[in-house]
């Protein structure tokens, strides 16, 4: 018998397409129970209201019957996004109707279905630099062309957005939307003003382009006063399409997320997510929106954000203790992640993995990959949200022996 030859078979994306950094890092880890990892954006599972997720299921499974383990419209369960809206009106001031929102399998499906109907190759994309390297991916498989656009700790810095926009245009570029992170920025952790966000939606409209919100982190906040309106409850021309999930507020394994857009966007959107999944888990759907209204999800954010307050100052004591001198970084007012940057370039956080793993016990995802100009090479991007506070005194202790033998 001879085996065929499957790379004449592979598409161009196929041929093309590179492995996720985090997934295959973290089946590595799987692995390797002796290191600590920082790598992934894991929720806590002490967190996850397991008991009372099981009491919805079966109410679930019960009261609806087949219909809970049935086909269901694509666009989602009708019940389940009027719950959204509800829930979205309730927590992040965004007035929608039902017909202005579609249920996806997680953000990750979000983003795909996103980059599917909007982008053509060669169309240019505007993300934060450095940004969620998942959202790259998802762009740069459809074609896209990525700007990266710098960020401080207001976020990104909408002058020089302002300046790029103006040149792309004047140079004949298809600019197809504007991709942020507002609140709790994934990797920086960093949040937007309210300046920044009004100027942000102010040049859509001048330079005619759109805005892909992507809203995780708005929950997880950790300091008092802190900007965090959406923009879509800012958009008054529809310019904003909004994305949410339950991945970080309830339980990541749900893969239950959402797109806001006027009803014409959903439209396109749904039509494409018909030959991507069908729909999204209909028991899962009906679990969500059960959490929704017996209050659990808010239950669930209000046990996870002192215990995730805890963990993010243990790791910024840490790495001010072990690492000072060697990297700097802004200090996150939300979400799940310090991203630091060792000042020495000569530290490759990429190639030096390998070392970090094996010798030093000690797992981080390489920054390069969230900064869409190949710069970032001395970044890493660590989670506090799944270590203990004593594996992230430990691993942070090993990161500072790990970069100071790197850079002898």
């Amino acid at each position: 018998m001879v085996m065929p030859d499957f790379t004449k078979y592979y598409s161009d994306l196929a041929k093309k397409i590179k492995a996720s950094e985090i997934r295959e890092l973290l089946a590595l880890i799987r692995e390797r129970k002796d290191v600590i990892s920082f790598a992934g954006g894991i929720p806590d599972p002490a967190i996850f209201p397991k008991e009372k997720l099981a009491e919805i299921a079966k109410y679930v499974i019960e009261t609806y019957g087949d219909d809970a383990l049935q086909y269901s419209e694509t666009k989602g369960i009708i019940e389940v996004r009027e719950t959204l809206s509800d829930f979205v009106l309730r927590y992040r001031q965004i007035t929608a109707d039902a017909e202005e929102i579609i249920i996806t399998t997680g953000s990750q499906s979000a983003l795909d279905i996103l980059a599917r109907t909007l982008v053509n190759p060669g169309d240019v994309v505007i993300t934060e630099n450095p940004t969620y390297l998942a959202a790259l991916g998802a762009f740069k498989n459809n074609g896209a062309k990525i700007v990266g656009i710098p960020i401080d700790e207001k976020g990104i810095k909408t002058d020089v957005l302002e300046q790029k926009l103006k040149s792309l245009i004047e140079n004949g570029e298809r600019v197809k939307f504007i991709y942020v992170i507002p609140v709790g920025q994934n990797p920086a952790g960093t949040t937007m003003d309210k300046d920044r966000k009004q100027h942000l939606i102010e040049l859509a409209s001048k330079y005619d382009t759109l805005i892909v919100e992507d809203d995780p982190y708005s929950y997880i906040i950790f300091e008092p006063n802190v900007e965090v309106a959406s923009l879509k409850s800012m958009d008054s021309e529809n310019r904003v399409i909004y994305m949410s999930t339950v991945s970080k507020i309830l339980a990541p394994g749900l893969r239950i997320g959402w797109i806001i857009a006027h009803p014409e966007l959903i439209r396109k959107f749904e039509l494409v997510k018909q030959y991507i999944d069908l729909h999204s888990p209909t028991l899962n759907q009906y679990i969500v929106a059960e959490a929704i209204k017996r209050g659990v999800i808010m239950e669930t954010v209000s046990k996870a954000v002192p215990r995730y307050r805890r963990k993010r100052d243990t790791m910024i004591k840490a790495v001010e203790e072990e690492l000072g001198g060697l990297v700097s970084f802004y200090k996150p007012v939300g979400g799940l992640f310090v991203f630091t940057y060792v000042m020495d370039e000569r530290f490759l956080a990429d190639s030096l993995l390998e070392k970090a793993l094996m010798e030093y016990k000690v797992a981080y995802v390489p920054g390069g990959s969230f900064h869409p100009d190949g710069s970032g090479r001395n970044s890493m991007r660590l989670n506090f949200s799944y270590p203990s506070e004593e594996q992230i005194m430990e691993g942070i202790r090993r990161l500072g022996l790990f970069i100071r033998s790197s850079l002898k």
